[in-house]
């Protein structure tokens, strides 16, 4: 059974960058598109970034465009999303999950908190 573990959260100053990891078990990673995803206080979740199989194709939603990068090592089982000059309003869980998603999946998240 599949499952993803989030971790590299944590609490850092507006401007500060952090590296987001999402460790998958099974072999079935590389066959599959990826996403992350964030949930602030009172709000839905909502979709930050997506990834192919191959992390040849990218996709980011545009209030972190040009910040964030999504990665993904398929060697590893892994899949990443690097954080810089990181505001207030990024402060969220962050999830990974299969894109599209499937529901099954989601794991604890990792918080991350962005002071101003």
């Amino acid at each position: 059974q599949v499952q993803l573990v989030e971790s590299g959260g944590g609490l850092v100053q507006a401007g500060g960058s952090l590296r987001l990891s999402c460790a998958a078990s099974g072999r079935t990673f590389s066959n599959y598109a990826m996403g992350w995803f964030r949930q602030a206080p009172g709000k839905e979740r909502d979709f930050v970034a997506r990834i192919n199989w191959s992390g040849g194709s990218t996709v980011y939603a545009d209030s972190v465009k040009g910040r964030f990068t999504i990665s993904r090592d398929n060697a590893k089982n892994t899949m990443y999303l690097q954080m810089n000059s990181l505001k207030p309003e990024d402060t969220a869980v962050y999830y990974c999950n299969r894109y599209p998603i499937q529901v099954n999946l989601w794991g604890q998240g990792t918080q991350v908190t962005v002071s101003s």
